[in-house]
């Protein structure tokens, strides 16, 4: 048998394999013939393989289901206690740390501030913030099964390497393998944002949809697209950067080296910016007598208490994000939009200005009846990363890992 030969059959496999578990984990407790008619397998490679995820413990028996004249059938469900999955999410200045199981149910985490200068760095940070992180929760710690990494920046999340950081330099950086090769587990690696948008079709506010564009506005500003229930990356890895699609040509020189671009003007550093601009002119407002270092959290809270400069701010903010948006929902026709960030604290602003210019710039079929909403998952930023470790027992990757363990 060829080589390429035996690749299919281990690609059927994974996709079989992943079929099946797949209909249990979203559809369970279902029985073994209910999964033969929603997947097209034959009852026999159904038994078969349902037997194998048995073995491993990935799935079990629950109560029969009732009778239709028949033999009553036993039910399946996943088991998702036993296994284990770290998720880190990397900052450009900090690091959070979590421990799920396989359900996506948090059983530990930890934040503080990472300061790294360059990949050696990085990593070297890395390596010994996981190991702390596992040594102080190894009572939890049944089976890892898998490390994910949600980054700022360009990922080629296929062959595990970070192309690209926007706070230091890199040079294809095989975070993947030596994470890997360090901690004897499967790791996968994504962009942060492309992260959240996954993040939130699994388990948040996009659960409903197949098509959906999340907007994070943080230390700069990205988007993440789902498509047919997937990432949409396209050939090079990286799609979804609407932060540089340029506003204003007179704008802003931004750190890509163009001028104008949108998280120039709709980013959290350049909100207080603006924000403290006006105030420096003499703007009357509840901003003014804050002692402390003003955050968008600050300005949200004012623009809720009708301050005039702060939803001046949120307003122009809403404008920009509304032209940018405008253009993805005319590429993508999305069934919704998500916000994600600080600046969602004040919703009814934000939101009223977006919507003003998507429908203003974007086809009326398009935007007509379109949903835009919050993230609901900003109180667990590592869900994220842990997405990817979703999606590879989803589409078989790290579930054929199992199976052959």
């Amino acid at each position: 048998m060829t080589g390429g030969q035996i690749g299919n059959v281990d690609l059927v496999k994974q996709l079989n394999g992943a079929a099946v578990y797949r209909l249990i984990d979203l559809e369970g407790p279902i029985s073994r013939i209910q999964i033969a008619d929603a997947s097209s397998l034959a009852p026999a490679s159904v038994t078969k393989i349902t037997r194998q995820l048995l073995e491993r413990g990935l799935i079990k028996e629950v109560a029969q289901q009732a009778s239709t004249g028949g033999r009553r059938a036993i039910s399946l469900k996943t088991e998702s206690a036993p296994f284990h999955a770290l998720a880190v999410r990397l900052g450009r200045d900090r690091i959070e740390l979590a421990l799920f199981d396989l359900s996506g149910k948090l059983l530990a985490q930890y934040a503080e501030n990472f300061d790294y200068h360059d990949q050696t760095s990085l990593m070297e940070g890395l390596y010994q913030h996981i190991t702390d992180f596992l040594g102080n929760h190894k009572d939890l710690v049944r089976e890892l099964v898998a490390i994910s990494i949600s980054l700022p920046g360009l990922v080629d999340a296929v062959a595990g390497i970070v192309e690209y950081m926007p706070n230091i330099d890199v040079d294809n950086l095989k975070m993947s393998q030596l994470i890997s090769d360090r901690f004897e587990a499967q790791c996968y690696i994504g962009n942060d944002t492309r992260c959240k948008a996954l993040a939130e079709h699994y388990f948040g506010a996009s659960r409903h949809y197949q098509d959906s564009i999340l907007v994070s506005v943080h230390n700069g500003t990205g988007a993440g697209i789902i498509v047919n229930g997937q990432v949409f990356l396209g050939i090079n890895r990286n799609v979804g950067e609407i932060g540089h699609i340029q506003i204003d040509p007179l704008g802003k020189k931004c750190q890509c080296g163009n001028f104008g671009c949108l998280e120039t003007v709709a980013s959290n550093s350049a909100i207080v910016e603006h924000a403290e601009q006006l105030l420096g002119l003499g703007h009357k407002s509840l901003l003014a007598d804050h002692t402390d270092k003003l955050t968008v959290s600050d300005i949200c809270k004012a623009a809720n208490a009708d301050d005039a400069l702060a939803k001046e701010v949120l307003q122009k903010v809403g404008n920009q994000l509304g032209k940018a948006i405008a253009i993805t929902i005319n590429l993508f026709n999305p069934q919704q939009i998500v916000l994600a960030g600080e600046i969602t604290e004040s919703e009814e602003i934000l939101v009223s200005a977006i919507r003003r210019c998507i429908e203003g710039q974007s086809l009326r079929t398009f935007h007509q009846n379109l949903p835009i909403v919050s993230s609901e998952l900003s109180d667990t930023p590592t869900i994220g990363p842990f997405a990817l470790v979703k999606r590879a027992m989803l589409n078989g990757t790290l579930l054929q890992k199992l199976l052959e363990h």
